[in-house]
């Protein structure tokens, strides 16, 4: 309750204290994503709204730029208003669990709202995009239609099998104390760019040009390839490796 009446300033110094391990967090998460969030969260603290309000603010923003990929044409302008809606959203999606780590209300309803809404969001995303190529662009063949599949079937994979690895490792004991964070690796974080939510979004600045966003989305639908195959040979592996209790 006492976050209900925080200052924004005041709000906005606890949260600079509580934010979560950087460790496998790219750069655009840990210095524009996750900034962004810091501010939003404390905006919404200081108009009372609860994280799941947030959540659902987030979702508006984002559907709302998947919606206009499948409906409009390409152009420009067009480009600008959807990665802006999805970036903005992006930002409420961070705000969401941090205003619940301020005003202490974390919840496992919350968790899965948050993560549900995530879930959904990139498997839309890339539905739109298969409905703009077969509604508006000249693709080189029909082939095409199915590079839009490959790529929502690698971010769905990645989403979703990193959560599942984070929720079956075992946790520490209460009693025992954790151990000391290990600096994040400024290496790892430049190579985990490609498969950032952030980084998608910029793709979508090219929206305004047919040639350059489907070359744009192919490199990266190739690169979540390849990220997917060795992201699930590292959490096989660390799973594999996890004796049974």
């Amino acid at each position: 309750m006492m976050a209900r009446t925080m200052t924004f300033g005041a709000a906005l110094s606890e949260l600079r204290g509580a934010q979560k391990t950087a460790k496998g967090v790219s750069l655009y998460s840990r210095h524009i994503n996750r900034p962004a969030g810091r501010i939003l969260a404390a905006a919404a603290c200081r108009a009372g709204l609860t994280p799941n309000q947030v959540t659902l603010v987030s979702a508006a923003f984002s559907f709302s730029a998947v919606a206009a990929v499948a409906v409009f044409p390409p152009s420009w302008p067009l480009a600008l208003a959807v990665w802006a809606g999805l970036v903005v959203g992006f930002a409420f999606d961070s705000a969401d669990g941090q205003l619940a780590r301020l005003r202490r209300v974390s919840s496992p309803a919350g968790e899965w709202l948050d993560h549900v809404v995530d879930c959904a969001k990139i498997t839309a995303l890339h539905a739109a995009v298969l409905v703009s190529f077969y509604r508006f662009f000249d693709l080189p063949g029909p082939g095409w239609l199915l590079l839009p599949l490959g790529f929502q079937l690698a971010a769905v994979l990645i989403f979703c099998g990193g959560l599942l690895t984070d929720k079956l490792k075992p946790k520490p004991a209460a009693a025992a104390p954790a151990p000391p964070a290990a600096a994040p690796s400024p290496l790892r974080a430049v190579a985990l760019l490609p498969v950032d939510y952030g980084v998608f979004c910029l793709v979508f600045l090219t929206l305004g040009s047919e040639r350059v966003f489907l070359g744009a989305y192919t490199v990266l639908a190739a690169v979540h390839g390849l990220f997917l195959a060795a992201f699930m040979a590292k959490w096989f592996r660390e799973l594999s490796a996890i004796r049974p209790a």
